[in-house]
């Protein structure tokens, strides 16, 4: 209230407060990966400032932006519902809402009631679970069984410094690399060495999903299929029947089958038949060995071929990333439900109003029970059966059930 010298009516002299900060994940390209959120789970944006006398108002939250890599997508923990898929340097999605700032106690004076002791609470924000999955974009992809050379091609063909071992899945995450082309070409591909699929990756065995989503976002993909082993042609089967059956779309992306290790003897000898097989497939393979280097300026010229010129090269692989917007209606409309243990109400109007009273004020709780006339809960828990002193829980807060004297 309004407390000054030779002002004895001062009248309510309370400002709203401040609204609470909101959350959001913004793309940034010096991010490549999601490390940032292995270790740390929860985000918390920051409150609004309190209202204050002289009807000033409070100070919003500073809104908090968390930096994620291109070809993030976010998918809402609760619903399984696609959020936003963010591909574009810059782009944002809010992910979770500040709350409304309350109201003070000026807005609720009337002709009749001059001085009111009521205002209303902050509106609690949001909270979301969200996961963050990495879809790697990337121009040329590198799919293939454990140990078919994967890692020691993208070491071959650019500067990337991938872990090497001749054994199974020394690749545990992606790596990335910058291919060049030639003196004459100015395109600069990126190429995304997936680690290896296994034979089921598609059902999810081993990391499949995890492993799979990230070509789906490639221009161009290249087979590697190890030459020395037992059977090259069926290896070579088994990655195109994972492809096919993780989204049949990427069998139609523009593919090479790269056979390498012709450096051994074992794949020497079967080259002849694995690219006969694939010839008459109509499926193009070039023979390499990435250890010594063998074959690859027919690779480099086979890859350039593939892909499109330096003004498409500049665009995105796919077009740029959706932000999913979706409307909830914040009508007066609720559910009620009664169980072993008292009723349950839910709805958003309602929900928000049992959040923003402070029941320790008798004129705040007063105009909540009336709030509850107004918007028919009253009627409808009286016809449920609802009696003095049961437990009535609206959204996350429990009340017990007591009428006003006058039978509001």
């Amino acid at each position: 209230m309004r407390r000054e010298a030779h002002v004895p009516r001062g009248g309510p002299d309370g400002g709203d407060g401040g609204r609470g900060a909101s959350i959001f994940l913004r793309v940034d390209a010096g991010q490549t990966a999601l490390h940032d959120f292995r270790y740390k789970h929860h985000f918390t944006a920051e409150s609004g400032g309190p209202g204050a006398r002289q009807k000033r108002h409070g100070k919003a939250g500073n809104d908090l932006y968390l930096a994620v890599p291109p070809g993030t997508a976010v998918i809402d923990l609760e619903t399984g519902r696609l959020v936003a898929d963010l591909v574009a340097v810059g782009q944002e999605v809010m992910v979770a809402r500040g709350g409304r700032g309350g109201l003070g106690n000026t807005h609720f004076a009337t002709a009749t009631h001059q001085a009111p002791r009521h205002a209303q609470k902050g509106e609690p924000g949001e909270q979301k679970e969200l996961r963050l999955e990495l879809r790697l974009i990337a121009d040329v992809g590198l799919v293939g069984l454990p140990n078919a050379g994967k890692s020691t091609l993208l070491a071959a063909l650019t500067a990337a410094t991938p872990r090497i071992a001749p054994y199974p899945f020394t690749t545990l995450e992606p790596n990335l690399g910058v291919m060049d082309l030639g003196v004459e070409d100015g395109r600069r591909p990126t190429i995304a060495d997936v680690p290896g699929l296994i034979e089921g990756a598609s059902a999810g065995a081993g990391l499949g999903h995890a492993f799979l989503r990230h070509v789906e976002r490639t221009r161009i993909l290249l087979h590697v299929v190890d030459g020395a082993a037992r059977d090259p042609v069926r290896d070579h089967e088994i990655i195109r029947d994972e492809l096919q059956a993780h989204d049949p779309a990427l069998l139609e992306k523009p593919q090479l089958t790269v056979f390498n290790k012709l450096d051994l003897p074992a794949a020497r000898d079967a080259w002849p038949a694995f690219e006969r097989a694939l010839r008459r497939d109509r499926l193009p393979v070039v023979g390499i060995s990435a250890d010594t280097g063998e074959g690859l300026d027919a690779l480099r010229v086979a890859v350039s071929s593939l892909l499109p010129d330096a003004a498409g090269l500049a665009e995105p692989p796919e077009p740029a990333g959706v932000v999913i917007h979706r409307i909830e209606a914040a009508g007066d409309g609720f559910t009620l439900v009664r169980g072993d243990d008292g009723y349950q109400v839910r709805g958003k109007r309602i929900e928000r109003l049992v959040a923003q009273t402070n029941f320790d004020n008798e004129e705040s709780a007063e105009r909540f029970q009336r709030d509850l006339a107004r918007l028919g809960v009253d009627t409808a828990l009286r016809r449920a059966g609802v009696r003095p002193g049961d437990t009535v829980q609206i959204g996350d807060t429990e009340l017990e059930w007591e009428p006003l004297e006058d039978g509001v």
